[in-house]
């Protein structure tokens, strides 16, 4: 990319339900892979779900850089975000640079799957935080990676050592 060209739009998806310990882990190895990439601020790409893309955003601004949210549909905040979790949401897209919706009114497979295609659409790279298992639907994180690869578009796959998943509903 020339120097003029703005920033690189780099992509995420990863894992959701995440222990707090691996909540942390996730974000130094995030941060240790944007400073990888290179030393400008990057304008990062996001649907924004708990775990992985909130801990992507964050990092993002703490490294001085910027971000856009894809929305996968109009209900996502109520129907998928937890509702401990929705002032840390609402204060996420807040800081959004842009946010784009996908026209999908109901969240749900389609809607996931139409975001996870327009994420990749928009980046020149993606960072996946992923444990190596193959997901059981087609927004599932490794099918967002086989999509960014049939593209041609670099992937950077983390889990850092001791990084562990919980279950869905799991404190």
């Amino acid at each position: 990319m020339s120097a003029d060209a703005g920033p690189e739009r780099i992509g995420v998806t990863g894992h959701i339900h995440l222990t707090g310990d691996t909540e942390v882990l996730v974000a130094d190895a995030l941060r240790a892979e944007l400073h990888r990439i290179g030393d400008r601020p990057v304008r990062g790409v996001t649907c924004l779900a708990g775990g992985t893309d909130q801990i992507f955003a964050r990092t993002v601004l703490d490294l001085g850089g910027t971000y856009e949210v894809i929305l996968p549909a109009r209900d996502y905040r109520d129907a998928v975000i937890a509702p401990g979790q929705r002032a840390s949401f609402d204060e996420l897209l807040d800081r959004a640079v842009a946010v784009v919706h996908t026209g999908h009114d109901r969240s749900g497979t389609a809607a996931f799957v139409a975001a996870n295609r327009e994420l990749v659409r928009r980046v020149q790279r993606l960072v996946a935080v992923w444990d190596g298992e193959p997901g059981c639907h087609a927004a599932s994180t490794d099918r967002t990676i086989e999509r960014a690869r049939r593209r041609g578009i670099p992937v950077s796959v983390l889990w850092p050592a001791g990084a562990r998943r919980t279950q869905p509903g799991a404190h």
